[in-house]
């Protein structure tokens, strides 16, 4: 008798192993690039929460440390002050910015879902960890935390001299 098998083709092992691995291959690309698009948007959000710390940064530079009006006698903003008339940099003190602001002080209505969380506090002339009593030192620290909706993403702290 004559063997009639043919020596040229894979067998069906062969074949399912092939597949087998063409498929975990398939399934490993998907999770990669979910994975990737899960770090893609982390980064976007990261970066947007620096640009809106930056705002807050440059409007803090054009700000006195100290009110060219009435002194040291009111820490904060005073009464019936708005955005427009803050001219002092512890006028921003407690602000809380939803939607957040740009450095010219106008809304950023497009980011809606941000906001800018701005403390402004006197620390000690030796230890600018210590916060000492309003207007008691001659530094300021400004901090700043950015929210994406409830979730801090970003914050930064930073001092200004009154010299």
């Amino acid at each position: 008798m004559k063997d009639t098998r043919c020596s040229d083709g894979f067998t069906l092992i062969e074949v399912l192993i092939a597949i087998l691995l063409v498929g975990l291959a398939i399934v490993s690309l998907i999770s990669a690039n979910g994975s990737f698009t899960q770090a893609n948007g982390a980064g976007v959000e990261l970066s947007t929460s620096e640009f809106l710390i930056e705002q807050i940064r440059e409007l803090s530079t054009v700000l006195e440390v100290i009110d060219p009006n009435t002194g040291i006698a009111t820490f904060g903003p005073e009464a019936s002050e708005t955005l427009a008339d803050y001219d002092d940099l512890d006028d921003l003190h407690g602000a809380v910015f939803s939607p957040p602001i740009s450095a010219d002080r106008s809304s950023l209505t497009d980011l809606s879902a941000y906001s800018q969380q701005i403390t402004v506090e006197n620390v000690n002339a030796s230890d600018f960890e210590q916060v000492v009593s309003n207007h008691s030192s001659f530094f300021v620290r400004v901090s700043v935390k950015v929210f994406l909706n409830t979730k801090e993403i970003s914050s930064a702290r930073w001092l200004r001299s009154r010299y």
